[in-house]
């Protein structure tokens, strides 16, 4: 049997049949093609066994060389010191170790972060710590560029120093969270009475929003988080600046893999929770079922002793949302304290999200969390002036002279669009200094490399043999960029993978395809396109334009291209030898020969190796095969016969020919997404 059938019968690959069958008694060396019948059998019946073992000894050594390592730092006093907040990336460097060893550790941690998310000190130092390193903090404060975990606390000590004479009743902000097509948008819609989901592509959510209803003469404002799970870091975002979590469980499904990872990052940020029962319009519902899976995922409601209110609802025929709505301003009433803001102070408040519009130019929209901001009040954020206030929108899209604590308002007149997450601080307008514009349009700068993997940071010589697709990707706004970014990183194998050489915000400029050019990358665009000058320039060079309006086809595009691009593999089929006894007839590469099949069978068509005097001299191919005077489709072992051989190299009495057939077949990889 061949190795190459052996693999597949077994369902692994030959580089895993070479490693796992020397250690069990099987050495069948590591340039063999063929393997004995019998002892393919054996291994086919052993192979299970031997497999699980192997399994669980390369399992046992990765954690022992874990632990080794740990030890071995912590002998040599290994040490690292870390600023106040620092991205994924920039912790792995500093700890010279593979990204994706880093994010494994975080994830161990119930900590879920792309490459590029900012992470705090203590949270690092847990990491670090666990990794056998010493810890000493930085003296430095952060880059003033930089949304740092200090801003944030400036952010909230500004907000606790107003005395509690001067701190009024706001809106409660609420953020809806839980697993894709759980109805969270179409809860919102059906509680704003305003149809939002036909205006958004494939049915998902694709940018943060923020809204205000009334209710028993009281504002609630909501932020809209997507349920993509591409969309985990503009979820972790929401979840931040919001007081109470509303989690969106169908009751038809139950509990999903980004219901526990809504759960993990509800929990995280200290919210209080509660729970909106969906789709109870449906037939055949196992409440008991979903009340038992949200307590073993550490959400214990109120019927089972617990804290979290349940509220069973239909987002499609509006039964219980009133109810759900009641629910959340009495949670609200509960955390009363905490709920109120100073509305007589300069504003300050987070940008919840950020994008270039055609008409508009840069815009952002802002949750005001303290102060009230008005109409030409500075743009001072992260420390920088951006703009001034020239005009502001509700979330009904009127202009607004103010906007109050707990105040969602789409911003015009910023000079360069901030990032989502950026800290607006009024107050510190005085002494801002003008925007840099490195800063504003760093999204623009080239990250080549930003979704290597720990293969290629460990081993040179495997990045060179990997293939990568070079990307250029802008879209609209600044959430759906990272989304894709984040997206983008998983998209990886030993063998192909995506190296995104250049991003930003608005559609794509001349420049931009000379450099995507240059990097021989493809231009992808989500919710923007090219200027009609790049586009010719496009054309003209014939560089690549892909669109896209919904993150399903962007990355599903990507999948395919990247399956077209792994090499094809080669099978080779033995069939059996030859042995030259006559030579016929000679013309110019083609003879006629007489002989014998001595092992197996010889077809018509097969390739042959020409081997003389034991040693190889050649290739060739067998035109045709003939018994008497009849044509036949193949020669079987032990019958004389006749051949029509066509080769470079003439063959002679007592030649003995391998024939054998090769085929190319194309291999497709599923990514871990």
């Amino acid at each position: 049997m061949n190795v190459s059938e052996l693999s597949r019968r077994l369902r692994v690959s030959i580089k895993e049949l070479y490693e796992v069958l020397p250690n069990y008694g099987y050495d069948i060396g590591r340039r063999a093609v063929k393997v004995d019948d019998k002892i393919a059998d054996s291994i086919i019946r052993d192979w299970r066994r031997m497999y699980a073992d192997w399994k669980e000894k390369q399992r046992r050594a990765i954690d022992q060389k874990r632990i080794d390592e740990k030890e071995a730092r912590k002998a040599e006093g290994k040490s690292v010191t870390l600023p106040a907040v620092i991205t994924v990336r920039d912790f792995a460097s500093a700890l010279q170790l593979p990204v994706t060893a880093v994010i494994s550790e975080l994830m161990k941690n119930g900590i879920l972060a792309s490459l590029n998310e900012r992470i705090d000190r203590d949270t690092a130092t847990v990491i670090a710590e666990d990794l056998g390193f010493a810890v000493t903090a930085e003296g430095e404060a952060a880059p003033e560029a930089e949304v740092s975990t200090s801003q944030v606390v400036e952010m909230q000590a500004s907000l606790d120093a107003d005395t509690k004479e001067s701190l009024e009743p706001r809106a409660p902000v609420i953020v809806i969270m839980g697993h894709v097509d759980h109805g969270k948008t179409k809860l919102l819609d059906t509680i704003r009475t305003t149809n939002v989901i036909a205006t958004e592509a494939g049915g998902i959510t694709q940018h943060i929003g923020a809204y205000q209803v009334i209710k028993n003469n009281r504002p609630i404002t909501f932020i809209d988080t997507p349920g993509h799970e591409a969309f985990t870091v503009m979820r972790s975002r929401g979840a931040r600046i919001a007081d109470i979590a509303v989690l969106v469980v169908a009751a038809d499904d139950g509990v999903m893999p980004q219901t526990v990872e809504a759960i993990k990052i509800i929990h995280a940020a200290k919210l209080p929770m509660v729970v909106a029962l969906n789709k109870m319009d449906k037939e055949g519902i196992n409440l008991e079922k979903v009340k038992t899976e949200l307590a073993n995922n550490g959400v214990q409601i109120e019927e089972w002793s617990g804290n979290v209110p349940l509220v069973p609802i239909s987002a499609k025929t509006g039964m219980g949302v009133d109810k759900l709505l009641e629910t959340l301003l009495l949670v609200a009433d509960v955390d009363a304290d905490k709920i109120r803001a100073n509305p007589n102070r300069p504003a300050i408040g987070t940008v919840i999200e950020s994008h270039v519009d055609k008409g508009e130019g840069p815009v952002a929209t802002i949750l005001v969390q303290g102060g009230t901001l008005h109409r030409g009040d500075e743009l001072a954020v992260n420390g920088q002036l951006y703009g001034s206030v020239r005009a502001m929108k509700n979330h009904l899209g009127e202009f607004v002279e103010d906007a109050k604590p707990s105040m969602p308002v789409k911003i015009l007149g910023f000079k360069f669009a901030p990032e989502v997450g950026d800290i607006l601080d009024v107050s510190k307008a005085a002494t801002a200094e003008k925007v840099k514009k490195s800063r504003a349009s760093g999204i623009l700068a080239p990250i080549i490399g930003a979704t290597q993997s720990a293969e290629d940071v460990e081993s040179g010589e495997e990045t060179k043999q990997k293939i990568w697709l070079n990307v250029f990707v802008k879209a609209d706004v600044l959430g759906s960029l990272e989304a894709i970014m984040q997206s983008l990183e998983k998209y990886q194998t030993e063998e192909v993978g995506v190296k995104v050489v250049g991003k930003g915000l608005g559609n794509f400029t001349e420049a931009e395809v000379a450099r995507a050019e240059s990097q021989h990358a493809l231009l992808f665009g989500f919710h923007v396109q090219p200027i009609p000058g790049a586009a010719e320039l496009a054309r003209n060079k014939k560089i690549e334009v892909h669109l896209f309006k919904v993150i399903y086809d962007l990355l599903n595009f990507v999948e395919v291209r990247l399956n077209e691009m792994i090499p094809a593999e080669v099978i080779v089929t033995e069939y059996g030898t030859f042995k030259a006894l006559a030579i016929f007839r000679t013309d110019k590469k083609v003879q006629v020969v007489g002989g014998r099949v001595d092992q197996g069978k010889v077809p018509s068509g097969s390739l042959v190796r020409v081997y003389r005097n034991r040693e190889y001299i050649a290739d060739g191919k067998i035109v045709s095969t003939q018994m008497g005077k009849t044509q036949v489709k193949e020669i079987p072992a032990g019958h004389e016969c006749g051949i029509k051989y066509e080769g470079k190299e003439p063959l002679v009495e007592g030649d003995v020919l391998e024939a054998y057939m090769k085929e190319e077949r194309k291999r497709k990889v599923t990514f871990n997404k």
